[in-house]
């Protein structure tokens, strides 16, 4: 058994303001022992990070003491080169990894060097990350999936008018690969919010999703036992190879 939970954010005046205000949500998450957190993808106002040690030292303060893994969402990060990425804090409050955006979305093309690899990451359980875009080519979640992912987590930030498909690719995701996702989103006067958990329910080798939604700035988490989508999983990449 595993507790994930998600966030959504609003808008906030300074990305202290943002943090402040979040990090009450996450203490709260971490009362109820959730052991996996995600925010939404560039919800902070200024979304380029310079540090993320420094920006985000109050999310590390918090996972050591939670215990708790935390995707604080996913920015722009200038190097050599700009990359979109998705830090990830572990439960000892110390940065175990990165997933780097694979697929820039829209301007973003002309900004940032895309990904090039669907990473796994392992904490109370094996999961991937798919930021935003990411969400509509199915390669992403198969690959993650296949690799051994067990949920996968998606930082987003989608307009409104492009909830209903965002919603849908989350949907079909799930279902293409018997797997649970978690996506984050913001909402304010531009983005949609919505976001969502999708769970698998079976009934008689008929799997539907179970979606919990979230509406303004909050957060839920929700307990899975990720063992029971394995047989179905199994099953179904059984038959994609049949055709391959």
């Amino acid at each position: 058994m595993v507790k994930l939970g998600v966030i959504q954010t609003v808008s906030y005046n300074t990305n202290q303001d943002g943090i402040l205000q979040v990090a009450k949500i996450l203490k709260k998450l971490g009362r109820q022992d959730a052991e996996i957190v995600c925010l939404p993808e560039q919800w902070l106002k200024n979304n380029k990070i310079v540090d993320f040690d420094k920006e985000f030292s109050d999310f590390k303060k918090i996972a050591k003491e939670y215990s708790m893994t935390i995707i604080p969402g996913a920015f722009y990060y200038e190097t050599k080169n700009t990359t979109i990425i998705a830090p990830i804090i572990g439960p000892n409050g110390d940065f175990i990894g990165k997933q780097e955006k694979i697929h820039p979305f829209d301007h973003e093309k002309n900004q940032v060097k895309p990904g090039k690899e669907a990473k796994i990451f392992n904490t109370a359980c094996k999961f991937g990350v798919i930021i935003c875009y990411d969400m509509v080519f199915p390669k992403v979640a198969d690959t993650l999936a296949k690799k051994g992912a067990q949920v996968l987590f998606s930082p987003s930030r989608i307009v409104k008018r492009g909830i209903a498909p965002w919603q849908m690719y989350v949907q079909v995701r799930a279902l293409e690969n018997r797997i649970p996702i978690i996506a984050a989103n913001v909402e304010n006067h531009r983005f949609g919010g919505s976001s969502l958990i999708v769970d698998l329910l079976e009934n008689n080798k008929v799997v539907t999703p179970k979606i919990s939604k979230l509406n303004g700035e909050c957060g839920i988490s929700k307990e899975f036992t990720l063992s029971r989508y394995e047989k179905s999983r199994k099953a179904r990449f059984a038959d994609l190879n049949q055709f391959r």
